[in-house]
């Protein structure tokens, strides 16, 4: 499937990773497929700006967003933290040096699945970072969804500039 990616959208691949890391993250989300791209050059990054999306808040709300999502699960994370801490010792959920490559999540690989998919759609077997993040909107992930909520960008609307990227 890699062969049909452009180089943009083999950079957000990559930088995925990094994203994830960066947050602490033991594997690829949605979110971090969107967060990758907005820190790109691409077309799609364009469109995520001409949306409104500003990437250094994106990644904050992300951090906010799954906050908020595992508290309306009744998760208090400062709890958890705590009985981990005195169960294993201070920094017992401090994030770990990770070395390799990190794995997919399964929503994360049907991002990929999707971008591939509104390819096939369109006449084209060639994958940019705008068809990865077609394929992150296809997959209606939560935390997306709240990042782009608090940036003010209607996913309806981003949609639309990624699709008529080429039609200018």
């Amino acid at each position: 499937m890699f062969e049909c990616f452009t180089d943009e959208a083999r950079a957000v691949v990559v930088r995925a990773q990094d994203v994830a890391r960066a947050a602490g993250a033991d594997r690829i989300e949605p979110v971090h497929l969107l967060l990758s791209a907005a820190a790109g050059t691409g077309p799609g990054a364009g469109a995520l700006r001409a949306a409104g999306l500003d990437a250094d808040r994106a990644a904050a709300s992300a951090a906010a967003a799954e906050a908020t999502l595992l508290a309306g699960l009744g998760v208090d994370l400062d709890l958890v933290r705590e009985r981990a801490e005195q169960s294993f010792g201070s920094g017992a959920l401090d994030t770990r040096s990770r070395t390799g490559r990190l794995r997919f999540s399964g929503a994360a690989k049907r991002v990929l699945h999707e971008a591939l998919r509104a390819e096939v759609a369109v006449g084209s077997r060639r994958l940019d970072d705008a068809s990865v993040l077609l394929g992150v909107l296809a997959v209606r992930d939560a935390v997306v969804a709240a990042v782009l909520r608090d940036q003010d960008v209607e996913p309806l609307d981003l949609r639309r500039r990624l699709t008529t990227r080429g039609a200018a």
